[in-house]
């Protein structure tokens, strides 16, 4: 599990998360490979999970938060 939580900083409306700390990742809507970028080696402030999360971690919620944010209107 990421440490701390993607919740934490982060609004995602399909995984019941509401972070105010960092973006909305609902208005900002990353296709896989932005996510996956961001997860992986950070964004700003935010940490880099390489090395915490498996690729496969790191994959999957690369392809949740794409998915997800695709399908809001």
């Amino acid at each position: 599990m990421a440490q701390p939580s993607c919740a934490l900083c982060h609004k995602l409306e399909a995984a019941g998360a509401a972070g105010t700390v960092g973006p909305s990742l609902d208005e900002l809507r990353p296709d896989a490979a932005k996510a996956r970028q961001a997860v992986t080696k950070g964004l700003g402030v935010m940490p880099p999970f390489a090395g915490k999360l498996s690729p496969e971690d790191i994959e999957a919620v690369s392809q949740y938060v794409a998915k997800s944010v695709a399908a809001v209107k």
